[in-house]
């Protein structure tokens, strides 16, 4: 048997999978790390908790196979990661996550402008506090100190890349979603590594997703000559390991967040910079929207006012409500928000509550909520790439029967949904088997993916037809009163 272990470097943990040639999962381990939250905005990591829940995870799959059956190891990894290094390569700074909007201010003042126009159209890459560009700007603002000391600023798989073997590399997937990376050139963007103060003395060397080394200096269990590939970013690689690497078909995932994302052959940049555009391969670009809100907001909902058991025990509590949910709409925007608003200051609400509502009544709310700010993300979506056939989803929703139809109702597009949910992690796999000549090209993940649950829309579509452009109007209603109230909620 022929393996390829595909690492996914997440924001909550590290989940690393064994797979044969044919996309079977042989053996799997999931490592979690906890998120730094000590003041507001900040959302911040340990770079070497993360690189041992790598390890960890990588020894521990390693034991439950034949490690001399192994042929490769491919990385994922989340987006938008800074790490500042000195000149010993130790560590400045924690991870800067994703999710650490202290850079918002910088982003508004950038967002609007001619320059910030530029910056999007050469990057792909909104203007948002989410981008190590925006990053970058804040620490030079907020820690001139540390950053007079920066030899090195990269990202958590190039930390790991780093410590597994000794050189800064970065694949042109994640490069893309730095804001820092020209879509056009293939290369760092100078306008952008200007306004970031920054060199590319001090960025990583750019690679294809397919570069590979051999001699790791971490012993794992595998033979030095085992090789390992940088892989790409987990977005691009969770299209692919949907099998929606094809122009027509959407890849919607909900995790502790959710995106939706759909490929196409040339670089589309959505004129209102609203979407991103990222490499996947040569002639391979995924164009969508990342979404702060998703699964965390489920689990909110769970640790505030719902009775204690996971989503599919609560199904008998939330089924007996209406599709509607007696007309109590919910704004999911507990974190800020990416796609759709692209404001960090956005804040969630319950509007339509009356003496009627119920705790179950808010829990089926919370959910149609987060399905109808999807549903905006992926109207978006189809303006520049064109209206799907289908959608593949996937993540840990996909658990709950409720929840799927629910999304399958609103979103009123046949959904696929693979028994796989490491799909990051496999689309990493794919890769590696590509360059190690096991399969022909990556479209044969098509027969990978395993068997596929289809649901098409339901007798509740029609209500959440009428419901749809009520959810739009109170969303564009509130959309301009969010920086005041969080201004007032800093204070």
């Amino acid at each position: 048997m022929a393996i390829v272990i595909g690492v996914d470097i997440g924001t909550t943990s590290t989940k690393v999978v064994a797979f044969d040639q044919n996309g079977q999962a042989q053996a799997s381990a999931n490592h979690g790390y906890p998120l730094i939250q000590t003041q507001p905005d900040m959302a911040e990591e340990e770079p070497e908790t993360i690189f041992d829940a790598v390890c960890l995870g990588l020894r521990e799959v390693v034991s439950q196979i034949d490690a001399s059956e192994v042929n490769g190891i491919s990385f994922s990894a989340a987006m938008h990661s800074v790490i500042v290094m000195d000149a010993q390569n130790q560590p400045l700074t924690r991870v800067l996550t994703w999710a650490d909007n202290r850079g918002a201010k910088f982003a508004e003042q950038l967002r609007d402008t001619p320059q910030g126009r530029v910056l999007f159209a050469h990057t792909g890459v909104p203007i948002h506090p989410m981008s190590p560009l925006i990053k970058l700007m804040w620490l030079n603002h907020a820690m001139p100190a540390v950053m007079a000391q920066a030899a090195h600023v990269i990202g958590i798989k190039d930390y790991v890349w780093f410590r597994l073997f000794g050189e800064y590399v970065q694949d042109y997937s994640l490069a893309n979603a730095t804001g820092l990376f020209d879509l056009k050139t293939q290369d760092w963007f100078p306008q952008a590594l200007a306004l970031a103060g920054v060199s590319t003395d001090q960025l990583p060397r750019l690679v294809a997703p397919t570069y590979h080394q051999t001699g790791m200096q971490v012993d794992l269990g595998l033979p030095k000559a085992t090789p390992v590939f940088i892989g790409a970013s987990d977005g691009v690689l969770s299209n692919l390991g949907v099998a929606a690497q094809k122009p027509g078909t959407v890849a919607l995932t909900i995790g502790t967040s959710a995106a939706i994302r759909t490929v196409v052959e040339k670089p589309v940049v959505e004129p209102d910079g609203k979407l991103f555009t990222y490499y996947l391969a040569p002639d391979r670009y995924v164009v969508g929207g990342p979404v702060n809100n998703g699964g965390v907001v489920w689990q909110w909902a769970q640790d505030t006012f719902l009775p204690k058991g996971d989503l599919p025990a609560l199904e008998q509590l939330i089924t007996p409500v209406k599709a509607g949910a007696d007309g109590l709409l919910f704004l999911p925007y507990l974190g800020g928000e990416r796609a759709p608003l692209w404001d960090a200051d956005a804040r969630g609400s319950f509007i339509g509550l009356t003496k009627q509502t119920t705790d179950a009544t808010m829990a089926r709310a919370v959910l149609e909520g987060l399905c109808f700010n999807l549903k905006a993300v992926l109207e978006m979506v189809s303006a520049v790439a064109g209206q799907p056939t289908v959608i593949h989803a996937t993540g840990g929703f996909a658990r709950s029967q409720l929840w799927k139809q629910m999304l399958c109702d609103i979103l009123n597009v046949p959904i696929k949904l693979p028994d796989s949910f490491e799909s990051s992690a496999l689309g990493a796999a794919v890769i590696a088997m590509q360059a190690l000549g096991m399969i022909s090209s990556l479209d044969d993940v098509q027969q990978m993916v395993g068997s596929t649950t289809t649901l098409t829309p339901g007798p509740n579509a029609a209500e959440y037809q009428r419901l749809w452009p009520i959810w739009q109007g109170m969303n564009a209603q509130l959309a301009g009163t969010y920086q005041a109230l969080a201004d007032f909620q800093r204070q």
